[in-house]
């Protein structure tokens, strides 16, 4: 009686596991490693979605477009001044790439995307107020621990790393940038807007930061993102555009994926 007894048990042990394994396809299916294509628009002050394309809540590294975020932390902490203050001469401790190795400012930071000016932010900030910031912006799942075992997350999390975020969440932090509504001061969000690049898509007036990386640990897929902002006619929109794929460009994939977002957008917004 007694192995009979064990038999349910087993039973269960069996069908758990069966269930696991059949499951495996579905999670490998929506791993960060797999390709990602969307496009989300939406209504600044209402959030309605005006256009959505493809899978727009999956989380990946933010990369590049963290700066955004990055310059309301900035800005709030007195780290940043204002446009153009501070300017930070490159030192070679920074290994940055050739084009990199230049004084930068807050809005060549934003425009040229220079990570090293992004760490050097994060380390005057510190551990735990960044790791504070992030907590409070709710910015994607405000991991910033960084890679397992490295102790990096103070300058890396965002670089395909901890640090994640979906298109979804991208478009309602930029509305609550827009609305002034983030826990960050009015000069912060005043700051943050000003620097941000500037292009043109027909008639409407674009605002937005790109963000590019190889993710993974064997960098097959590569990442591009363009998040932000347009404006015609006294109308605003937001937007997040994300392509992940095994596709290689003669460039980085934001910008790629800004240049067929600016191209498009006219067409897909009248």
């Amino acid at each position: 009686m007694r192995q009979m007894d064990r038999y349910p048990f087993i039973f269960a042990i069996v069908l758990f596991l069966l269930a696991w394994m059949l499951g495996l396809p579905v999670r490998a299916q929506s791993a960060p490693l797999g390709d990602i294509h969307c496009t989300l628009i939406q209504d600044q002050q209402s959030g309605a979605t005006l256009y959505q394309d493809g899978v727009c809540d999956q989380r990946v590294s933010p990369a590049s477009t963290f700066k955004v975020p990055l310059a309301l932390i900035g800005y709030d902490a007195g780290i940043l001044g204002d446009q153009h203050t501070p300017s930070w001469d490159y030192k070679p401790e920074f290994k940055a790439a050739k084009r990199d190795q230049k004084t930068v400012d807050p809005t060549i930071w934003e425009r040229d995307s220079i990570v090293w000016y992004s760490r050097e932010i994060t380390r005057r900030l510190g551990a735990e107020k960044f790791a504070g910031y992030v907590s409070k912006f709710g910015y994607g799942n405000k991991d910033v621990s960084g890679d397992a075992g490295k102790d990096n997350g103070l300058t890396q999390s965002w670089i395909n790393s901890s640090l994640e975020i979906s298109p979804v969440e991208q478009t309602a932090f930029l509305r609550q940038l827009l609305a002034g509504k983030m826990p960050v001061s009015t000069k912060a969000h005043e700051m943050t807007r000003a620097i941000l690049p500037t292009f043109a898509a027909g008639d409407w007036t674009v605002q937005g930061k790109t963000g590019s990386t190889r993710l993974g640990q064997d960098g097959k897929r590569s990442l591009g993102w363009f998040v932000g902002w347009a404006e015609k006619d006294g109308r605003r929109i937001v937007f997040a555009r994300l392509v992940v794929d095994a596709k290689r460009t003669g460039e980085p994939k934001g910008l790629a994926t800004r240049a067929a977002f600016l191209k498009d957008l006219p067409d897909v917004i009248k």
